[in-house]
């Protein structure tokens, strides 16, 4: 038995999450301080009121913020905060980089803390009601437990595939007509398109990633305890250690408040330099006490030694085992992030040289991104190869679980940096919609550009732990099988096998035609406002963006849809009428493959994302010689991004969700398959 009893245990975990509810609630307040109008009805209005700015008519331009805001309003929680705080983001870089840095984190926190805590919460609150129901039966109980992963997997498939889809659908419908081929600024409010596409942000950045990142959190956390179950722990009744992943959990919302306000309160933010490290430095603090969080959990909740199930055998670990288990994790993820930091960031030399091969036209732009995307694999797989061998080897399914668990203990601080992306991307547009001065709008691009740094470094913690999970998830299926080895050259594994690999790619087509189809329309509507309402390019008239929204939400339903049913109908398929066995290959297949195409995929659209921002800031003599926007190295930069928004935006982040959705779809349908699965082979 480890030191901690088993009421503290339950005070922990509780107070770890009322606490990272009060946290985010505590922001909202924050961020709801800047100051906003009242009228009578609903209580308040959006209506915001900025601080003076000199040679600036200030209620007029909070008038336009209010307006624009209004228009982008949507959603749930995250991005009913993101929208909340996206005009008061702007009315805030009045003031100063820092006060709008400091909103936009705020907001972001919001998402991060409420996802988490909440999630712990409820976990924590589900185990306990189904206790009362399974009793002593704990490998009963923690096998139910994992439907709350497949509900959280299957929300995210449509966040991310349906979020991406509507938000690439808009961007480039109005990146193709309002830059291409009317040659106005990013944003403009004259692009019909340009509100969807602010929607979009929100939608696919917030929504998707917070939904995709959830998911990893129950999935990890439910196949931990799964093997738990049926474990030294689960077979004596150790409720504090069965508990480890949620004590984890729960520290880890401790360690990221004590982070956020490195941030927010402890260092201020004077220069738009300043930003980029501010976000850096979250991930490293929090990744340090994290390692010293694990420390002191991983000795007190856990018994010096134990044993843990290891496919028919038991396996005796030791505390400080799990301590190396999910530390390795932890760190994992920091140098994945900073790995897609250093290929998909124009600080570094990677963008920089697809910028350059702009110079001769959009063919070499798009042979050079390609290239990048390729070769950034390398180091992330070494990484998670690496976290897999070392986890498994000192703790076996149980160590890749807790593993997959320590690169999402910072999941508060990854989702608060993420959503930041997508507020500041926001203040941006409303910046230039609302006429702002030029100087507002280098703070809130500055704002920006950070921002889409760390959303790919977001992407690469999603990829990784995805990667961990399904594997982890997989470990739980073949256990729960009865499957005592896969082995590859049995033909009933190996097609599995080879079908498995093709998925990602099927999957992909869909999802990337998906928003080609979508854009398709958006452009002709664009082009339709464009040549049939007066005096729009003149900005006499206003465009139709009701219009532009209900393109992309309508494309959005309809088209996830098919991708939806391939993720959730080939486990199913394969489960029932060609066994377990080759299912299993049907699952190793698409990890593998699916791995490697989200990093590429995601890393190739970010690079050419941000060698066109490159250009267009011309902040070094380099980025001068190949700019200004509209020369033909800017348009060529300009076609390459617009091919990379369904690539890092869309396909690359959905395929997190078809190899853990598959992985836990199978993992729950288990006990059915091994029962009465392999028809087809029955009957031949």
């Amino acid at each position: 038995m480890g030191v901690l009893s088993e009421g503290l245990t339950h005070v922990l975990i509780l107070v770890a999450s009322l606490v990272g509810i009060g946290f985010a609630l505590l922001q909202w307040f924050l961020v709801s301080k800047v100051r906003v109008s009242v009228e009578s009805g609903n209580g308040y209005s959006d209506r915001l009121i900025g601080e003076e700015e000199e040679g600036v008519d200030n209620l007029d331009v909070s008038l336009k913020c209010a307006e624009i805001q209004n228009a982008i309003s949507v959603g749930f929680l995250g991005m009913k905060i993101a929208t909340y705080a996206n005009a008061r983001t702007t009315l805030q870089a009045r003031k100063g980089v820092g006060k709008a840095f400091i909103t936009a984190f705020r907001s972001g926190a919001v998402m991060g803390f409420l996802l988490s805590a909440n999630g712990l919460l409820v976990l924590y609150v589900s185990i306990n009601l189904f206790k009362l129901y399974y009793g002593d039966d704990w490998e009963g109980l923690y096998e139910s437990i994992t439907g709350y992963g497949l509900g959280g997997s299957s929300m995210a498939l449509f966040g991310r595939v349906g979020g991406g889809i509507y938000t690439k659908a808009a961007d480039v419908g109005a990146d193709l007509v309002g830059k291409v081929e009317r040659n106005i600024p990013e944003d403009d409010p004259r692009n019909p398109a340009v509100i969807a596409d602010n929607v979009g942000d929100n939608v696919g950045d917030i929504a998707g990633m917070g939904s995709d990142l959830f998911g990893s959190y129950a999935e990890s956390s439910c196949a931990a305890l799964f093997v738990a179950s049926i474990s030294q722990f689960g077979v004596v009744h150790d409720y504090t250690a069965m508990s480890y992943p949620l004590i984890i959990s729960a520290m880890g919302i401790v360690v990221c408040l004590i982070t956020t306000l490195f941030a927010t309160d402890l260092f201020e933010i004077k220069n738009v330099s300043e930003i980029e490290p501010s976000l850096k430095r979250q991930l490293v603090i929090s990744t340090i006490l994290m390692t010293a969080g694990i420390a002191m959990v991983s000795f007190l909740a856990l018994p010096s030694e134990f044993t843990l199930y290891d496919f028919g055998t038991d396996k005796l670990v030791k505390n400080w085992h799990l301590f190396f288990c999910v530390s390795i994790g932890l760190w994992a993820g920091l140098v994945i992030g900073f790995t897609t930091e250093y290929y998909t960031s124009n600080a570094y030399s990677p963008v920089q040289d697809v910028a350059d091969s702009c110079r001769t036209g959009a063919a070499t732009n798009v042979i050079f991104g390609l290239a990048l995307g390729y070769k950034s694999v390398i180091i992330p797989i070494f990484s998670i190869a690496i976290a897999i061998y070392v986890s498994f080897s000192m703790a076996a399914m149980y160590g890749i679980a807790m593993a997959a668990l320590g690169m999402l203990s910072t999941i508060s601080t990854g989702l608060a940096i993420d959503a930041y992306g997508p507020i500041s991307d926001n203040a941006g547009g409303i910046a230039e919609m609302a006429g702002m001065s030029h100087k507002i709008r280098e703070r809130t691009d500055a704002l920006d550009a950070a921002g889409n740094t760390t959303a790919a470094i977001g992407k690469g913690f999603a990829i990784g732990s995805a990667a961990l999970v399904s594997l982890a998830l997989f470990g739980a299926f073949v256990s729960r099988a009865g499957i005592k080895a896969v082995d590859v050259l049995t033909p009933k594994v190996f097609i599995g096998l080879i079908v498995g690999a093709m998925l990602p790619y099927w999957f992909s087509a869909m999802t990337m035609k998906s928003v080609g189809s979508a854009a398709l329309k958006m452009v002709e509507e664009v082009r339709r406002q464009f040549n049939t309402i007066p005096g729009l390019m003149e900005g006499r008239a206003k465009p139709d963006y009701t219009n532009c929204v209900k393109i992309s939400t309508d494309a959005s339903l309809r088209e996830m849809i098919p991708p939806g049913a391939l993720v959730m109908l080939t486990p199913l398929i394969a489960g029932t009428f060609f066994g377990v066995e080759t299912l299993a290959g049907v699952l190793a297949g698409s990890l593998v493959s699916g791995v490697q195409v989200a990093i590429s995929a995601s890393n190739t659209g970010g690079a050419w994302d941000n060698a066109k921002k490159y250009i267009e800031a011309g902040a070094s003599e380099h980025a001068k010689s190949l700019g200004p926007k509209g020369s033909d190295p800017h348009k060529a930069a300009v076609i390459g991004d617009t091919i990379g928004d369904p690539l890092k935006d869309t396909s690359g982040p959905s395929l997190n969700i078809l190899i853990k959705l598959m992985a836990v779809e199978s993992l729950v349908f288990a006990p059915f398959f091994a029962a009465h699965g392999g028809l087809l082979f029955k009957l031949l």
